[in-house]
């Protein structure tokens, strides 16, 4: 791993790092807080394999965390960098890698000072449950689209910011059906697929598909479908 990052103004918020960190050992257990992370993760693989064939690919996990989708992209043949700025979650994610034997290159490092070290070096790039956590998204945005080459994939995932977003993703999610802990995230930094996709659009991105993500509390099941109101997918290019 690389040594703690020496950017000055680092576009994150330190309380979400401390969040996250103090969970960093749960990475890996299936039902931890992490459970949710968990059980989508099938899903969102699956939309990124289909429609970017990740076997034989470079790809970019923005926001990696524990590793849990940077591991199943390898397992599917990627060879995959996963950054984070949370030092105890790689640590977590570079142990797993031992007893898992999946080969992920993991660096602490933020994806803006990555994008001026090796722009245009990643065929596919992933930046998934990270947007609604730090300060500036956009510059995520404009990052990843520097990152990847030209006619490459971005995929990212985030909350819709409507009334049925925060009943379902905070109210429901948090304090009625107990899936992530309570104050997990905040309603004002969701993100309209509007304004993520003029981001995209913005930094050189072309949006060319949306998937949202529901849950059954009855099934108990995670399904991907066409409604984008909570959690949605963005699918983008960039332009050749």
């Amino acid at each position: 791993m690389a040594n703690p990052v020496e950017s000055v103004n680092l576009n994150v918020d330190q309380a979400e790092l401390q969040k996250f960190a103090e969970l960093a050992h749960k990475w890996w257990d299936k039902n931890s807080e992490f459970k949710p992370l968990h059980e989508i993760n099938p899903l969102r693989l699956g939309y990124i394999d289909e429609h970017a064939s990740l076997a034989g690919k470079r790809v970019l996990d923005v926001g990696c965390g524990g590793g849990i989708l940077s591991e199943s992209m390898s397992e599917r043949g990627a060879e995959v960098t996963g950054i984070d700025l949370g030092e105890k979650a790689l640590k977590v994610a570079q142990l797993h890698q031992y007893e898992s034997g999946a080969k992920v290159e993991y660096r602490l490092i933020s994806v803006e000072d990555l994008a001026k070290e090796v722009p245009e070096s990643f065929d596919v790039v992933t930046c998934m449950e990270m947007l609604e956590h730090v300060p500036d998204p956009a510059a995520i945005v404009r990052a990843c689209a520097a990152l990847v080459k030209p006619g490459g994939k971005v995929f990212f995932s985030t909350l819709n910011r409507n009334p049925k977003a925060y009943l379902f993703a905070v109210v429901g999610a948090e304090y009625v059906l107990n899936l992530l802990p309570r104050g997990t995230h905040e309603y004002e930094k969701f993100i309209k697929p509007s304004e993520l996709a003029s981001w995209a659009r913005q930094a050189g991105l072309e949006t060319v598909g949306t998937k949202g993500m529901g849950y059954n509390p009855l099934t108990k099941n995670y399904k991907l479908n066409d409604d984008v109101s909570v959690n949605y997918i963005l699918q983008t290019v960039k332009s050749v």
